[in-house]
């Protein structure tokens, strides 16, 4: 490998967090003075003994992942911004200096995480939430009959407040630090069918108001990417079965005890960082909960 090459393996496994295979290594030791003996193996090693030393093993990162980090960092720097064409194939081989197969495969990872975006002869665009397709990658929520179609939604409650202890430990927050509160119910065709609580992050999301929410038209994750720099990357997800307790049955017009499908559902930014926890219960009398495994 040439030293452009050496240059961003070092680069590239210093952004993707990897371990240098000398960190942590004990300084080599100084030569004897001329004229004295270096000191015998054995006698370096007699602490060992009782204080055994764990040395850690390197860790090797394929080129086309240090490639898909840097590539990333670029992502999450805002140098290419959601919707935006990035450089192609050819022009990000050179920069980084090494082969267009490369690029190709760490470009191949970024799409199938849905990071870009490929478009038949057009290029490699940054993924947005924008996009048709991407409105449903959050929602799994689908219409036994017809077509699957966002929903419309009524906020009952935006408030700033002070992070429950459970909330903060999934957000990695502090308890009591401020955190952005909506509580809302969604329609499909006038049908209440989803209630919704979320919490963000009150520092990311400041200025975020129950107003703002209901006048802007398109999806809420478009809104965080859009006037707050914030766009979710993955998500983590529990559901499991539950009885509609009064609240929730007053809201979705059904009786109480009704089954419901409830999730919880942190959703994540660059660097897996936690941006938003989500908790909805889901009538599923006409919908259900979709999704593809692979």
């Amino acid at each position: 490998m040439n030293s452009a090459s050496s240059n961003l393996t070092n680069n590239a496994t210093a952004a993707s967090g990897a371990v240098s295979p000398t960190a942590g290594a004990p300084a080599t030791p100084a030569a004897a003075p001329a004229g004295t003996s270096a000191a015998p193996a054995a006698s370096v090693n007699t602490t060992a003994a009782a204080a055994p030393v764990v040395s850690a093993s390197p860790t090797f990162s394929p080129l086309y992942q240090q490639i898909k980090a840097l590539i990333t960092q670029s992502l999450q720097s805002g140098e290419w911004k959601p919707g935006e064409l990035i450089p192609s194939e050819v022009e990000l081989a050179g920069r980084f200096k090494v082969s267009q197969g490369t690029v190709r495969k760490a470009i191949d990872e970024l799409a199938a995480e849905n990071l870009v975006m490929r478009r038949q002869g057009k290029g490699t665009f940054v993924s947005t939430h924008h996009e048709a397709r991407a409105h449903f990658r959050f929602l799994r929520l689908v219409p036994d009959e017809g077509v699957p179609h966002y929903p419309e939604s009524k906020f009952i409650e935006v408030k700033r407040v002070r992070a429950p202890a459970d909330v903060a430990r999934l957000m990695d927050l502090k308890s009591g630090d401020a955190v952005i509160f909506i509580k809302r119910v969604q329609y499909f065709d006038g049908i209440p069918t989803i209630v919704e609580e979320l919490w963000l992050p009150g520092l990311i999301f400041k200025g975020l108001t129950a107003e703002r929410l209901v006048e802007y038209k398109g999806p809420m994750y478009g809104l965080f990417e859009t006037e707050f720099g914030t766009r979710m990357i993955r998500a983590s997800e529990q559901i499991r079965a539950v009885c509609a307790d009064a609240g929730a049955a007053q809201l979705l017009n059904i009786d109480l005890g009704t089954p419901l499908l409830s999730s919880e559902r942190v959703s994540f930014t660059y660097g897996d960082k936690p941006v938003e926890l989500r908790r909805g219960l889901y009538l599923t009398s006409r919908h259900h909960y979709q999704n593809e495994l692979s």
